[in-house]
C-alpha cells in the first residue's frame, strides 16, 4: 500500500493495535517502508514518536520491536484513563462549545437508537466518537492527547465486551452530556467516573496468539482495576 509520509506513524499504530504486527516482533525501517510505499525517513520519526507512546521499545544491537507490556502495566492504563476522563468531563461542563454538545447529544440519539436496535457493532464505533468528543470538548489538547493515546493502548491490550443493558449504557452517555450542557461540573465528573466504574468489567485482557504478556513480578487482578 502507499499512504502518504505524514500518516505512517498512524498505519504503524494501527497495524500493532490490531495485531498486524504481534508484541515483541521486530520492526525494520526497510520493512516498513516497503509495507507503506514511503521512504525510511517517515518510517524513522514514526518509530520514534510510537517509542515515545509506549508502543514500541527500541533494542540495542536489535533495533526497534513492538512493546511487550505486563500485566500490570496493562492495568494501570484501566486506572489512568479512570482518573482522567473524569477530569475531561468536568472541563468539558466548564469550556464546551455548541458545536461539541450537539455532537455528543447526536451521539447519544444514534447510540440509544442503535441499542435498542441490538446493532452492537455500531455501538461500539459510536462509543469511541462519544468519548473522543467529550474529551475535544475539554478545551485541554494536552489532555485530549493523553486520552486519545491510552484508548489506543486499551483497545491494543483488551477486549471489550458489550454491555448487558447497552440502553442502559447510552442512558448513562446522555445523563453526561446534560451535566455538561449544563455546566455541572461536579456532575459530570461524576457521572463519568461512575460509567467508567460499571464498564470496568467488560475489559478482558488479550492474549497474543504466539508471543504471550508478561507477567510483572506481582500477580495483578486486572478484574479490579478500574476503567
Amino acid at each position: 500500500m502507499r499512504i502518504p509520509a505524514h500518516s505512517v506513524c498512524t498505519a504503524i499504530r494501527d497495524d500493532i493495535v490490531s495485531g498486524v504486527f504481534e508484541r515483541g516482533s521486530r520492526l525494520t525501517e526497510e520493512q516498513l517502508a516497503r509495507r507503506y510505499g514511503v521512504s525510511r525517513v517517515p518510517v524513522r520519526e514514526s518509530l520514534r514518536t510510537l517509542e515515545s507512546e509506549g508502543f514500541v521499545v527500541t533494542r540495542r544491537h536489535a533495533g526497534a520491536h513492538v512493546a511487550e507490556p505486563t500485566e500490570q502495566e496493562a492495568a494501570d492504563l484501566l486506572d489512568m484513563r479512570a482518573l482522567l476522563e473524569p477530569l475531561g468531563a468536568a472541563r468539558a461542563a466548564q469550556r464546551r462549545t455548541e458545536a461539541h454538545l450537539k455532537v455528543l447529544r447526536g451521539l447519544v440519539r444514534l447510540g440509544q437508537e442503535r441499542a435498542r436496535r441490538g446493532q452492537g457493532e455500531d455501538l461500539r464505533s459510536l462509543g469511541g466518537w462519544f468519548h473522543e468528543t467529550l474529551a475535544q470538548a475539554s478545551g485541554s489538547p494536552a489532555l485530549t492527547a493523553l486520552l486519545t493515546q491510552l484508548r489506543h493502548k486499551i483497545a491494543w491490550m483488551y477486549a471489550v465486551e458489550q454491555p448487558a443493558q447497552p440502553v442502559d449504557a447510552w442512558a448513562e452517555h446522555g445523563a453526561i452530556v446534560d451535566a455538561v450542557a449544563r455546566g455541572d461540573a461536579e456532575r459530570a465528573r461524576a457521572l463519568t467516573a461512575l460509567h467508567a466504574e460499571r464498564s470496568q468489567p467488560l475489559h478482558r485482557l488479550k492474549r497474543p496468539e504466539r508471543g504471550r504478556v508478561r507477567v510483572s513480578q506481582h500477580v495483578v487482578n486486572t478484574a479490579s482495576a478500574r476503567n
